[in-house]
């Protein structure tokens, strides 16, 4: 398989918007990927750089989102495009059609599948982001949505508390512990 994030010349697919410029991964974003993938690090830490970027874009005001949850959706669908090779959701995990889409990145981002630019449908997407409010990106916002994810999300094993250890008590010469509240030594002995 070709491996097209290492790639530096690698065309990245682009999105038209309505004032001529294309939205695509910022060159910063692309080269941290690459070095996540060089370094051996999971898809997802790669991906992780993409989803970056978006929350960027959003504080920034570059153009908002519905919800967190939605600023990380645009950011995994550019990391896909962009060649990460990020699975899309299995089936039961998502939407059928967010695994329709994830699966059109993925397969795009893996040179198997030819985009298709469609300009006025971009522009649409766009201008309806711009609207948006740019408190999906917020750190409160951000960090509810983290613990909704943590929640939901199966623990490959049960939580054990750890035992709390006692440490043993050295040993004093002769001397006897202070008695008392909190081991002080009463004034009138």
């Amino acid at each position: 398989m070709k491996d097209r994030l290492l790639e530096p010349d690698v065309d990245v697919p682009e999105t038209e918007i309505g004032n001529g410029r294309t939205m695509m991964p910022e060159r910063k974003t692309m080269q941290k990927a690459r070095q996540d993938r060089r370094a051996g690090r999971s898809t997802t830490t790669q991906a992780g750089e993409f989803v970056h970027e978006e929350i960027r874009k959003v504080r920034r005001g570059r153009h908002g989102a519905r919800s967190s949850k939605q600023a990380i959706a645009i950011g995994l669908s550019k990391a896909r495009r962009a060649g990460v090779p990020l699975r899309p959701p299995k089936k039961g995990a998502a939407k059928a059609t967010t695994r329709k889409s994830a699966e059109y990145a993925y397969e795009a981002g893996q040179g198997k599948r030819k985009t298709r630019r469609r300009p006025r449908v971009s522009r649409a997407v766009s201008n309806v982001l711009k609207r948006e409010s740019r408190s999906a990106a917020s750190h409160t916002a951000l960090s509810k949505q983290t613990r909704r994810a943590r929640r939901q999300k199966p623990r490959d094993r049960p939580f054990v508390r750890p035992q709390q250890r006692k440490q043993p008590v050295p040993e004093r010469g002769g001397e006897s512990k202070p008695s008392g509240p909190r081991g002080r030594r009463s004034r009138f002995t």
